[in-house]
């Protein structure tokens, strides 16, 4: 629905639930609390997609094999400290803009 008209809605979408689907799956094994959090938000370039609240710091890729996919489908990803003391994880999807 965010991506309506944009060229390459379907591959932007597909890496979004890829992404998703991967932070998710860390948050849950590694949880701060008995919630995860999830955002996406679409800037016109980039889908940002935000999970957490997960107890400690992303770990190396060598360590979370599904890091390596996350960081191949994304521009950027990091942490930050959430709201109930736990990390939320972001990662930057690219998105094909509009042409008009």
């Amino acid at each position: 629905m965010l991506l309506k008209g944009a060229p390459a809605a379907q591959a932007a979408s597909d890496d979004v639930i890829s992404v998703v689907r991967e932070l998710v799956d860390i948050a849950s094994r590694d949880r701060h609390g008995p919630d995860i959090l999830g955002r996406i938000v679409f800037d016109g370039t980039h889908i940002t997609v935000s999970v957490g609240e997960k107890q400690g710091p992303l770990p190396q890729p060598d360590d979370e094999p599904g890091l390596y996919l996350v960081r191949r489908l994304t521009d950027d990803i990091g942490q930050y400290r959430g709201d109930n003391a736990g990390y939320v994880t972001w990662a930057s999807v690219p998105v094909q803009p509009n042409v008009q």
